[in-house]
Formats: C-alpha cells, sequence, structure tokens
C-alpha cells in the first residue's frame, strides 16, 4: 500500500531499521514494518510514558512528532540550510550541556519561523498522520472480515471432516458387529462339544480363540461408544443402578485377564452401600475401562484395588493401582482420543487410546468429574462419584 505523496515529499527514515523510505512509501523496503502502525504505536507509548510520568509531560505536541524539520523543508516553510543551521545549534546545545531546546523553539529564535507557521506545520503533520492511520485502520478491519471469514470456513470444513470420520467409524463398527457375533455363537457352540469332543489342544486352541474374539468385541464397543459421543453427545439412559453389580460385571469379565497377567484384584465395598443414579451399561464400561487399563500397566505381582462408599448425598468409587503410573509432564495427554502414551509400532500394550477420553464423557454426563492421580513407578489412582438414589417411594429422583 502506499500513499500519494506531496510534490514536495522527500525521503525518510524508517524509525525501526533505519532505512531510506521513498516518497509516499507505507511499509519499509528492507523490514517491512508498516510505517502508519509503527509511528502510532510510538506516539501512543510517548503519550503514556508522559501520562505516567509528570515529570516527562511535553510542552508541545512537537516532542511527540517525528522528522519535523523534514516536514517543514518538504512544506518548504524553511530551506534545507536553514534546517541544517538549526540542528548544529540544537547539537552544541548538547555538547555544552546547555538545557535542551527543542527544533520548532530553536527555528523561532533563529527568527526562521513565526509561532503561528510551527503551529500550523505540526497541526498539518498530525492531520496527515491521523488520515493515514483512518486509512491503515480501515485497511484493518478489512483484514480481520477476511481472516474471520477463512476462520469460518475452516471450522465449518473442520467440523465437516469431524462428521464424517464419526460417521465412517460407526459404519465400520456396525458392519464389525455381525460377523463377531457369528465368531463369538460358533466359538461357544465348539466349547459346548455341540459338534463333537474336542482334544485337550483344541479346546486350548478354542481359548484363546475366545480371549482374542473378547478382546475384538471390546474394541468395537470402544469405536461405537467413540462415535455416538461424536455424533449426538453422550445420551444417558438413567436408571436405579447398583454399584455392585456394575463391579461384578466388570469382575466376570477381568478376572481370566487378571489371573493371565498375575494382578491381583481387591474389591472393597460396603455391604450398605445405597443404589446411584446412571446409566447402568455405560458406567458399567467405564468402571471396566479404568479397572482394564489398571491390569495392563500393573507389572506381575502387582494390584488393581476398587473401593467405593457413601459421601454425603453420593456414592464415590475409587480405582487403583501399583503399577507403573504416568510422568508428571504427559498428565495433559491421557485424555486425547486415539492417542497412547506410547504410540510406537512396537509398544507393549494395545487399544485403541480411547478408554479415558469416553470414560471422562461418559462421567462428565452424568453430572460428575473424573479425577486422577498418578506418580511415576508409584501407580495411578482415577476417582469419580454419582448421586444417590432415595428409594422412598419407588421412583427415581
Amino acid at each position: 500500500m502506499s500513499i500519494e505523496p506531496s510534490a514536495n515529499a522527500v525521503s525518510l527514515e524508517c524509525p525501526y531499521c533505519g532505512a531510506s523510505v521513498p516518497p509516499g512509501t507505507s511499509y519499509c523496503p528492507e523490514c517491512n514494518v508498516d510505517l502508519i502502525l509503527y509511528t502510532d504505536l510510538l506516539i501512543r507509548q510517548g503519550l503514556e510514558e508522559a501520562r505516567t510520568t509528570p515529570s516527562a509531560m511535553p510542552a508541545s505536541i512537537e516532542e511527540l512528532v517525528p522528522r519535523l524539520g523534514e516536514s517543514l523543508v518538504a512544506q518548504k516553510v524553511i530551506t534545507p540550510e536553514q534546517l541544517q543551521q538549526a540542528l548544529k545549534l540544537q547539537a552544541r546545545d548538547a555538547q555544552e550541556s546547555k538545557p535542551p531546546r527543542r527544533l520548532g523553539q530553536i527555528l523561532i529564535e533563529m527568527k526562521l519561523l513565526r509561532p503561528e507557521e510551527l503551529d500550523r506545520a505540526v497541526a498539518s503533520m498530525v492531520l496527515q498522520l491521523q488520515k493515514a492511520l483512518q486509512l491503515a485502520n480501515r485497511r484493518l478491519e478489512e483484514r480481520v472480515r477476511e481472516r474471520t471469514a477463512e476462520l469460518s470456513r475452516a471450522l465449518e470444513k473442520l467440523s465437516e471432516l469431524n462428521q464424517l470420520k464419526a460417521d465412517f467409524v460407526a459404519n465400520i463398527s456396525h458392519e464389525l458387529r455381525t460377523p463377531m457375533t457369528h465368531i463369538v455363537g460358533y466359538i461357544d457352540l465348539l466349547s459346548d462339544d455341540t459338534f463333537g469332543p474336542l482334544t485337550k489342544e483344541q479346546r486350548d486352541a478354542m481359548d484363546t480363540l475366545r480371549s482374542a474374539s473378547q478382546r475384538l468385541n471390546d474394541l468395537i464397543d470402544d469405536l461405537i461408544q467413540y462415535s455416538d459421543s461424536s455424533r449426538g453427545g453422550i445420551s444417558l439412559n438413567l436408571q436405579v443402578v447398583s454399584i455392585r453389580d456394575c463391579v461384578q460385571d466388570t469382575l466376570s469379565r477381568l478376572t481370566a485377564k487378571s489371573q493371565k497377567g498375575n494382578v491381583r484384584i481387591e474389591v472393597h465395598l460396603p455391604p450398605d452401600l445405597p443404589p446411584v443414579r446412571a446409566d447402568s451399561r455405560k458406567i458399567t464400561w467405564v468402571i471396566f475401562q479404568l479397572v482394564d487399563n489398571g491390569i495392563k500397566f500393573t507389572p506381575a505381582g502387582g494390584k488393581v484395588s476398587i473401593r467405593a462408599g457413601r459421601s454425603s448425598d453420593r456414592v464415590w468409587l475409587t480405582i487403583e493401582d501399583n503399577g507403573i503410573g504416568i510422568p508428571v509432564q504427559r498428565m495433559g495427554e491421557l485424555f486425547t482420543p486415539f492417542h497412547q502414551l506410547d504410540g510406537s509400532a512396537t509398544r507393549r500394550h494395545g487399544g485403541t487410546g480411547m478408554g479415558l477420553h469416553l470414560s471422562r464423557q461418559i462421567v462428565d454426563a452424568h453430572g460428575s468429574k473424573l479425577t486422577i492421580q498418578s506418580k511415576e513407578g508409584s501407580g495411578t489412582q482415577l476417582m469419580f462419584d454419582l448421586p444417590i438414589v432415595r428409594t422412598g417411594s419407588g421412583k427415581l429422583k
């Protein structure tokens, strides 16, 4: 962008890098700084310093106007030679440690300039600067509108891509569910000797198949949960739920895995634990994920503890392990979907990386919060609570 120069305009110096700037140019050809905005910044800074430092309050706006001499020469109020004379006097005052005099004051004392001419010159410069700033502000507003429109289009595109991803995951998950149902069904039939007795080796093979199919079923469940939350948020079917039943369901599915890994599961539930208001299927899924993670990241000989208790009108549940723990600097990555702390192709622990992400969303949907405490090498503790249901009338409250 350029501003039409006057016929008598002279080249100026960039206030930022000192390079020569051609007349009428608003951008420095060397450092590309916006001269209008930078000059405005300098003036605003000077005014702010003047306001906060009473002793530095300028006696005239001339002190805040850069390059007054060149402007006076350009307007043919004084000649270049007269300007040089005034600058020499100003420099001599500085060398002789005399009180500093402004350039306009020196020109008036030299009778090269009348006070009213100085006022008109300063006013003209300020007016030109004001017009230039108005032009720059209009251009800046236009840039902001353009960038806002671009950002809006980018967000729309991102939303569209997220929707496509969620739809793709949902379609794939449900397509996988049907053949998996057939596979699991035939595994059960074979294991029950429906098609004839099995040898020990065949039964061991069927156990391996059952374990692998269960793992695949769990992954499909994860994908379905993710797609549901991405497309419509977490929907809840609130019921009167027994935490004890949710824990027992989890144990029935994870006991074999814990025994295989030589990880002990300890359960501490008080006998009078009241029911809670929750979505039974989703809360059971969360408990399963948290206990499964505890088993997965606890070395052989370790343990995972499941504890529950009552606090006022809520029931709290804690799953704690004495496994490898989480480094402090990586705690922020835990709830990122499709992300594993060990993302290498050779990582020891499998999974989609969605368990904690979805668990937090489900707990949040229940009006609670999933909290985590961990120390590297000492284990991890996760906790959330749920509202107690008072069933005096037999209805959910």
